[in-house]
């Protein structure tokens, strides 16, 4: 077959102008690409790395409206991300599931406290909600949290939530983008904006394999780079006042002995004042998250942990769970950055914990459309009011946005659990595909070479941290299958020996990461 790179760049070729150009692969980007080609714009998406390999693939794995929001009271944000919640259940039902919540309550007077404010959460979502949050008494808690510390248990309450895999919806919104027309490029870096009579009027592109440069002409440039997006604001204006600052979430991921069973389990209140979580996802149990404000970061890449993160975690779960996980228990640990709106009259000693998690859409005196802030659920509705002013902005001809009931790639005709959907038979198809790449996972050879013919894979990285969850799921056994996935990468690529020991090298400085063997970020 051909190499999946013969023509990766093709189109950028052809000297047309694009409609649309959207910088940035993560959650805003991917929507606000889907919504533009959905109404028939000409689009390209271009990724300075790889598709959600920031933030967007280190999230709580959550697709809900945010019990925490309801004690700040902000009911709007709720209310329409739970409507977004009920679209994407039905759009991507092969990525996202309803998933059971407990919050336990020890003390007096809890369990009508909690219940009281989900009464409220189930009323904002009205015909979008999934099932009735529910009083339970410490029996039933009990059972359904196995592993749950239960002396002076008193009960608790039930409600509902969406479970997604949010790298897994990325490359997912990348493919529902191609199938609509639009062109999505990995590792392609903008590096200078281009202006016609002082308006934006594209942008220069470097590729990061070859190092070719790409000038290409668009009638809006909408910059959707996450904790980036100052950077951007940068190319178009130098002086501008920064609008983010980033804070800081981890997640630890241990094996699901610590807390067995098929519901999660919500801490409502810990000593920061946040929720904290421990969910079960993959086979593995989720705990987070923390919110620590990173305004000392340099470097926006790959953040790592805090020991004092990873000892909260620890800490706060230990006091609600029998068997009390430690460090060496850990089989991952990531981190990503929020990119908080800062309101410009915010106080030095505001925490981000009270920062806007709504999303906001500017436009710059020369035209640049900057979508800042929001989070994984409102991922659709950004989209389209990003793509409803940037269609003003360029004068592009009318059209509705189409994606409130877009069924998005793979999506099955009846609910599956195969998160590529109706793309699964295809595996068989494929080399390897009774091949497992290691015992501790569910992945074949085939689901590599099919991450590499079909989704855009480009190094090892790629397919053990994103097109696959084994960097997130247990490192050290991530790690073990380095090799081999950097053999189908060559043959796949028609990759030099070089090339493959360099992305050898750089996914074992991930592996070890992940597995919290590096010094915290400065």
């Amino acid at each position: 077959m051909p190499s999946p790179s013969a023509d990766r760049l093709a189109a950028l070729c052809d000297g047309k102008p694009w409609d649309v150009l959207v910088i940035g692969g993560g959650a805003s980007g991917l929507g606000a690409a889907v919504d533009a080609a959905a109404r028939g714009y000409r689009t390209l998406l271009v990724e300075a790395r790889d598709f959600a390999s920031g933030t967007s693939s280190c999230s709580t794995k959550l697709i809900h409206g945010g019990v925490r929001y309801l004690r700040q009271g902000d009911f709007a944000l709720v209310s329409h991300a739970l409507h977004e919640r009920s679209y994407l259940l039905a759009n991507a039902s092969h990525l996202v599931h309803p998933l059971a919540f407990v919050i336990p309550a020890w003390g007096h007077g809890e369990r009508l406290l909690y219940g009281t404010g989900l009464k409220l959460y189930d009323l904002l979502a009205g015909r979008h909600g999934l099932a009735a949050s529910a009083s339970l008494n410490r029996q039933e808690v009990i059972a359904a949290l196995p592993g749950l510390r239960s002396a002076g248990l008193r009960g608790g309450i039930r409600y509902w939530d969406g479970q997604f895999d949010d790298a897994r919806l990325a490359v997912t919104l990348m493919r529902t983008a191609k199938d609509l027309g639009a062109t999505c490029l990995n590792y392609l870096a903008v590096t200078r904006l281009l202006k016609r009579d002082g308006r934006i009027a594209g942008a220069v592109l470097r590729d990061a394999e070859s190092g070719d440069e790409f000038e290409v002409q668009a009638r809006v440039v909408i910059n959707a780079t996450g904790v980036h997006a100052d950077h951007v604001r940068q190319l178009d204006e130098p002086s501008v006042a920064p609008l983010l600052t980033p804070s800081q979430g981890i997640h630890l991921v241990v094996d699901a002995g610590f807390l067995p069973g098929q519901q999660a389990l919500m801490i409502p209140e810990t000593e920061d004042g946040r929720v904290m979580f421990a969910i079960p996802w993959q086979g593995k149990v989720l705990l987070g998250t923390t919110d620590t404000p990173r305004p000392d970061l340099r470097q926006l890449d790959d953040p790592q942990p805090l020991g004092e993160e990873v000892d909260f975690l620890l800490r706060t779960v230990a006091g609600v769970l029998t068997q009390q996980p430690s460090r060496a228990d850990i089989r991952s640990a990531f981190a990503g950055l929020r990119p908080l709106i800062h309101p410009q009259h915010a106080s030095d000693r505001q925490t981000t914990s009270a920062l806007s998690r709504e999303h906001a859409v500017m436009v710059s005196p020369n035209g640049l459309i900057t979508v800042a802030g929001g989070k994984w659920t409102t991922y659709r509705r950004m989209g389209e009011q990003v793509i409803d002013r940037a269609a003003q902005v360029a004068g592009l001809p009318r059209a509705p946005s189409m994606t409130r009931t877009l069924k998005l790639h793979g999506c099955p005709s009846t609910p599956c659990d195969d998160p590529l959907g109706t793309d699964a038979p295809r595996l068989a198809e494929l080399p390897g595909h009774d091949r497992q790449l290691h015992p501790a996972f569910p992945y074949s050879e085939a689901r590599v070479r099919f991450a590499i013919r079909h989704e855009a894979a480009r190094s090892i990285e790629d397919i053990l941290a994103r097109r696959t969850r084994a960097l997130f799921l247990d490192a050290k056994a991530a790690e073990s299958c380095i090799e081999r996935v950097g053999e189908i990468l060559a043959e796949e690529l028609s990759l030099s020996p070089e090339r493959v020991q360099a992305m050898g090298d750089q996914a074992r400085h991930s592996a070890r990461r992940f597995q919290l063997l590096l010094p915290d970020n400065p």
